[in-house]
């Protein structure tokens, strides 16, 4: 997949009902080869974590209260946190690579109504969606 292809499947993904990552694995198995990819791409995503996680679990249970443990937990807190914003970050790449920069603005608009304006995620959908479907219509 392009990065242009992966950000439509992602888009695409976050509208349906679901996790994102569990909806993104299900398209792009059914991409590569068609029902059967789709679910091999599902088991091996939910099925290995599955099993570690109840692994862990039996065992914070057991040794939850020491306290060179939760300094682990904490560290791998933080990890967690770098590897969302990297994440983020290259999702945001193809973004600017749009020659008129409508696609930034549409992301920073989409950003100043909810995280500054506190608008209801509906009425920043509601407005933004539908300027974002327009300027695509008319660039194609």
């Amino acid at each position: 997949m392009t990065p242009e292809e992966f950000n439509d499947a992602y888009a695409l993904c976050q509208f349906l009902p679901g996790p994102n990552v569990v909806n993104l694995s299900v398209v792009f198995g059914r991409r590569i080869r068609g029902p059967v990819g789709a679910a091999v791409a599902l088991v091996g995503l939910i099925g290995p974590p599955f099993v570690i996680v109840a692994f862990i679990s039996l065992i914070y249970a057991r040794f939850g209260e020491i306290a060179a443990l939760q300094r682990m937990l904490l560290g791998v807190a933080a990890a967690a946190v770098g590897l969302v914003m990297g994440t983020c970050a290259k999702m945001a790449r193809p973004l600017f690579d749009d020659r008129l920069g409508l696609t930034p603005l549409i992301a920073l608009a989409t950003f100043a109504a909810v995280g500054v304006l506190r608008w209801p995620l509906y009425w920043a959908l509601a407005v933004l969606v539908p300027v974002s479907i327009a300027i695509a219509w008319v660039r194609r």
